[in-house]
């Protein structure tokens, strides 16, 4: 088990703009209410590059250890801790809330969230994040994970998968978020969009594995077709189908229409998509008693058929992330076996990189936005 060093190496963000720079740097001092881990594996984001060369707005705190969600063994707990405990294996959650007020939440590394009181608490107690050899992450975003079964061998009853692999949760999270928000359950029919992306890829898997019918729609085509034919062997050719987004609002309609009326659509459009039909497109598609759950990152506004909202009875709602009942959920899922990892998701780790390659590495993830594909730091 490791001992905390007196110092440690940390990928330093100085400035929204500026390169990013490897630092020696004292190791943080454990203190009631958090953790300290041994970073083993890092997310990056595909869109990690432009967080921090200031193209997307997503305002982390500077100067700063920027990070992701990670999977790490825990060094030290705090004087409070009651179950974590020293050579945990964990996953460190990225969704820091606030403890007297858990509407106040941000992103460990990667956003200072949109509230003055959102930015105080990463600006101060959490400023650093995963991108380093040691992390300090709070108590409650360390989810202990079952080692043996995930990591063990399957002639061991184990599941077999690495620890890159076990990162993909920190991806599955995002969409079970929003689909357990809006209430998918076995037999719903939902629409996904775009399913062509990193997340939402991911969210065909999840809703497939909590028993609904997919239509999965995007502009890539290749992409769509590759997602159908790896989960239909799976899940049963009626599971899934596929839709190509047009920006005609009848042409899509029309295709829609052709697997029946949807339960849910779920949407999680990047920046890029804004203007994009789709939105009213799949809403229009929607049963009776519909639910739309919205968690994309459009910033215009969207045309919403009203008539439609009201005479089909139907519930709009925007999700952020998760809640802590999602992540347990979602772990619990995973060492069952109900929810898979690896080879069997469709996911991959595409390149490894230390600190020192933090470049290469964003560069990557921005290359490699696909469904399953990952890119990762080794501190």
């Amino acid at each position: 088990m490791d001992s905390l060093p007196d110092t440690h190496q940390a990928l330093v963000l100085d400035a929204i703009g500026q390169p990013l720079r490897v630092e020696t740097r004292p190791t943080p001092k454990i203190t009631s209410g958090s953790a300290i881990i041994r970073v083993l594996a890092a997310g990056v984001l595909p869109y990690s590059r432009d967080i921090y060369n200031g193209k997307r707005y997503y305002e982390p705190p500077a100067p700063s250890v920027p990070g992701c969600a990670a999977i790490g063994r825990i060094v030290a707990v705090g004087t409070d801790a009651t179950k974590l405990q020293p050579g945990n294996l964990v996953l460190a959650d990225a969704v820091i809330r606030g403890r007297d007020d858990p509407t106040t939440a941000a992103l460990s590394g990667i956003s200072g969230g949109l509230s003055a009181a959102s930015k105080r608490l990463m600006g101060t107690e959490w400023r650093d994040s995963t991108y380093a050899q040691y992390a300090r992450v709070p108590l409650e975003n360390c989810f202990v994970l079952d080692e043996k079964r995930l990591l063990g061998s399957p002639s061991d009853g184990g599941l077999g998968y690495d620890l890159d692999g076990l990162l993909y949760m920190a991806v599955q999270l995002v969409p079970y978020g929003g689909l357990r928000a809006v209430g998918v359950s076995a037999g719903d029919r939902v629409i996904i969009s775009p399913a062509t992306g990193s997340f939402g890829g991911t969210a065909v898997q999840i809703a497939l594995a909590m028993g609904a019918s997919v239509v999965a729609m995007g502009r890539k085509g290749e992409v769509l077709e590759r997602l159908r034919s790896f989960f239909a062997p799976q899940y049963g050719e009626d599971r899934i189908q596929t839709v190509r987004m047009t920006n005609d609002v009848q042409e899509e309609v029309t295709a829609l229409a052709r697997s029946g009326p949807a339960d849910v659509f779920f949407d999680i459009s990047p920046p890029q998509a804004t203007g994009s039909t789709h939105v009213k497109s799949a809403i229009l598609s929607l049963g009776h008693s519909g639910r739309v759950c919205l968690m994309g990152g459009q910033t215009g506004d969207q045309a919403i058929p009203p008539q439609a909202v009201m005479h089909r009875n139907l519930t709009i709602r925007g999700q952020w992330m998760y809640g802590r009942q999602e992540v347990l959920h979602l772990i619990r899922m995973v060492e069952s076996g109900a929810l898979k990892l690896g080879r069997d998701a469709g996911s991959r780790t595409v390149g490894s990189f230390p600190l020192e390659q933090w470049q290469q590495a964003f560069d990557l993830a921005a290359e490699r936005a696909g469904p399953g594909e990952r890119v990762v730091l080794t501190p």
